[in-house]
């Protein structure tokens, strides 16, 4: 539908939409299904235009919002009209405005973005934005937040049990898909669109998943080898699970942890697709779990890819920077750094740990990584760089992993690798 005139009807539907949307009470595509689910009868294309419209409006809320006290009506049309015309066009609008209302959008998109006020520029709420000021200072900040203002590619790790790179690249190309290696991961495929892969017969197969190329890097820095007995401490849905056992060759023991049965339940059928049969998903109730305590000293690698503030998937999530606050940053850090702590006892002596996140924020990233080592002498800092050296990956951010999509096209991530050197009461 994309230069297509909106009918009144959907248009109306989109202000209805974004009504529920702008409080922010639930994730936005939670809120999206549900008034899909709600409502009915729309087609694919038309769920198309709801989607982009919203999207875009929750990435530059700041920057439309800003624009739209310039006109008359009420905010949430004037919102959706933005949205539309940003990204549809002009006319996507012209069964929907008045004169008035077309000669303003004409001239909203004759506005520089330069002219505008950073902050209103990079639409992040003004905390994030001092607090990525004060570390990445103004012009790095401006960039990465302009870049998390973008739509996500969509990323795929192929399943090395099953296909290997090059084969699995030419047969996506050979559907017509407009695909490339990724830059850094070994085993990723980038697409520049976004098509339906989940009823790929490649994808059936369990021939690749789903995975951003940022995520598939951080199981590059666990580094399994056959025969290991790893740990995947905060394992979710499982997409790191699923790339350590294929590197793993399904050998070995790999357990992946989690306090969400629902999360981990998912699990399961990409583990049936994957062909692995050395994954031990356990539901547990806290990172105190009795069921932990029997591993105490004697895993090899352990993955902790910790609850965090998701603020570096602002592309695909763009709805998180309005949803956390510095009191749920607060929150989350101290579950961060209690997480991470029990976690380390699972290491054996020579044993690493790979502290992850996908945020974007000190506070989450290096400030717990100083703090655990303050408290784990037991413990040293191994340079990521070195780590992927070792691996052949050409990428260099550093003794940390910190990638953004500005930079390498990826999520925002976040990475510390380290060693246990010696042991303590707690681990023996």
């Amino acid at each position: 539908m994309c230069g297509e005139s909106l009918s009144p009807a959907l248009f109306e539907h989109a202000q209805k939409l974004l009504v529920d949307v702008l409080t922010f009470l639930s994730p936005v595509n939670v809120i999206v299904g549900t008034y899909f689910l709600e409502h009915g009868r729309f087609r694919r294309r038309e769920r198309s235009v709801l989607l982009d419209t919203i999207f875009s409006i929750v990435r530059r809320k700041l920057e439309f919002g800003h624009y739209a006290q310039s006109a008359q009506g009420s905010l949430e049309r004037n919102l959706v009209l933005l949205g539309l015309v940003f990204t549809r066009g002009l006319k996507s609008v012209q069964l929907v405005t008045t004169p008035d209302e077309m000669a303003w959008l004409e001239q909203i998109l004759q506005i520089d973005p330069v002219s505008l006020a950073p902050r209103v520029r990079s639409n992040l709420p003004s905390w994030i934005y001092q607090r990525l000021i004060a570390h990445l200072g103004e012009l790095e900040t401006e960039a990465l937040a302009a870049s998390m203002n973008q739509s996500a590619p969509l990323d795929c790790r192929v399943n090395l049990m099953k296909a290997n790179r090059d084969d699995t690249l030419a047969a996506l190309c050979k559907c017509g898909y407009l695909a490339k290696p990724t830059p850094f991961s070994p085993n990723g495929i980038r697409l520049v669109e976004k098509p339906e892969l989940q009823k790929h017969s490649l994808f059936i197969a369990g021939a690749f998943e789903i995975q951003d190329e940022g995520s598939q890097l951080l199981c590059q820095l666990v580094a399994p080898r056959r025969g290991e007995i790893i740990v995947d401490f905060c394992a979710g849905a499982g997409g790191k699970t699923l790339a350590i056992g294929a590197a793993m060759r399904s050998t070995g023991r790999l357990y992946a942890f989690d306090v969400s049965e629902k999360r981990l339940s998912k699990l399961k059928p990409r583990l049936l697709r994957s062909g692995l049969s050395n994954v031990y998903p356990v539901v547990i109730d806290s990172e105190y779990d009795t069921k932990i305590e029997r591993l105490v000293g004697k895993i090899d690698r352990v993955l902790v890819d910790v609850p965090c503030s998701g603020l570096g998937t602002l592309r695909r999530n763009p709805d998180m920077k309005w949803r956390q606050s510095p009191e749920t940053v607060d929150e989350l850090t101290g579950k961060q750094i209690s997480i991470l702590a029990s976690a380390s006892r699972l290491v054996k002596l020579g044993g690493r740990l790979v502290y992850a996140t996908c945020s974007i924020l000190h506070d989450e990233n290096q400030e717990i990584v100083k703090s655990f080592l303050t408290t784990h002498l037991d413990f040293v800092e191994i340079p990521v760089n070195m780590v992927l050296s070792a691996q052949k990956i050409n990428l260099d951010t550093g003794k940390y992993l910190e990638l953004n999509p500005h930079r390498h096209g990826t999520d925002g991530f976040f990475a510390a690798v380290f060693e246990r050197r010696r042991l303590t009461n707690d681990s023996r």
